[in-house]
């Protein structure tokens, strides 16, 4: 079995970064990309398997009695925005840059970590199993990702999820819970007296929204943020309608599950409250993690993450952390630098050799 060196390894990565651009993958639409990730196993002699438009393999020495670290991103983008003034699906370097759809997110940590998974799949004695994961309908918190994926994994004890943060260490992220909610009321004429009226019965619950503060602060991402981002009520001048419909926003800690922030609500509020999803909760990871401390030893900071990601459907520890800038993410013109995607190949694989403690020097 070769072994590749990490420069080999990351002109083959931007490689085949420049074929995913090209490629295209809308959420739910990622099979032609998926078989772009199989043909990288099959040209490094490496097994994988594939449910849907997911693609995963284990390390070669695999050992199901050792804890399994999880190295994950997506391959799915968003559309382009009219924004473009380049060709989305072309590959552009100009300037050290590589321009395209998905080169930014998630396209650079996708390959980094998957040049990093290579480059650790034949090492023997590993204290913990290596697990990639290139996923799908991240970008649409769709039921065919990592979180329909789960079920056919091994047990994973912690994660490292690809997305761009300046390879800086994302030790926490805001869980979303989105809320369609209706007030209810009395229909009646407006030129008659009603003390039911659903849209002034709204105020206390936008009130209510805009001062509550949860008592449980974060270290890292700071308290928990409710938002009314849409109010609906009525047709005509002068009907009085028998509802009034809220959205409502919310951005949670890693202090509470979405189920606690719900029945905290369902306390206060008169109405009735439907959760569009339940599943996107805070993630985090504890500073004093094995894993953070190796970044950290090489200078990498800590933060919290107000962007949602993958991370939202693990149980185990997890943070974020990969190549390029969250800022570009889902910009018009989208691109990554080429340093970047060195920068983060060879820091991905040396905080996992400080993590495994290998004495040996990457090169």
């Amino acid at each position: 079995m070769t072994h590749k060196s990490i420069e080999i390894l990351t002109n083959e990565a931007i490689s085949l970064l420049k074929q995913l651009i090209e490629t295209p993958s809308f959420s739910s639409e990622e099979a032609q990309t998926a078989f772009l990730l199989q043909n990288w196993f099959y040209d490094n002699s490496i097994p994988f398997q594939r449910e849907n438009n997911n693609v995963w393999a284990v390390n070669f020495h695999y050992d199901a009695s050792k804890p399994t670290l999880l190295l994950n991103s997506h391959h799915d983008t968003v559309k382009p925005n009219e924004g473009y003034t380049l060709n989305p699906f072309e590959a552009i370097e100009k300037d050290g840059k590589l321009f395209g759809l998905g080169s930014n997110d998630a396209g650079g940590c996708l390959v980094s970590l998957l040049a990093t998974f290579t480059y650790f799949y034949a090492h023997d004695n590993l204290p913990y199993n290596i697990l990639f994961a290139g996923t799908a309908e991240e970008e649409s918190s769709g039921p065919n990702g990592l979180n329909g994926l789960l079920k056919h994994l091994p047990e994973i004890e912690c994660a490292i999820v690809g997305e761009p943060t300046q390879m800086q260490l994302a030790i926490a992220e805001k869980g979303l819970l989105v809320l369609d909610i209706i007030i209810p009321g009395t229909a009646s004429h407006a030129a008659h007296q009603n003390t039911d009226n659903p849209i002034y019965n709204a105020l206390s619950a936008i009130e209510w929204f805009r001062t509550y503060e949860f008592e449980k602060i974060s270290e890292v991402l700071g308290p928990v943020k409710m938002t009314v981002t849409q109010i609906n009520a009525g047709k005509q001048h002068n009907v009085v309608p028998s509802e009034c419909s809220l959205v409502v926003d919310i951005r949670v800690n890693d202090c509470y599950s979405n189920e606690e922030i719900l029945k905290v609500l369902q306390q206060h509020i008169k109405g009735k409250i439907n959760p569009r999803s339940m599943h996107l909760n805070a993630s985090s990871i504890d500073k004093n993690h094995p894993l953070v401390q190796a970044g950290i030893s090489l200078g990498r900071k800590t933060y919290g993450s107000p962007t949602l990601s993958d991370q939202s459907v693990l149980s185990c520890q997890s943070m974020k952390l990969g190549p390029g800038d969250s800022l570009r993410s889902h910009t018009a013109n989208e691109f990554i630098y080429l340093e970047e995607i060195r920068e983060g190949i060879h820091l991905y694989t040396k905080i996992l050799s400080d993590f495994f403690n290998l004495n040996n020097t990457i090169t």
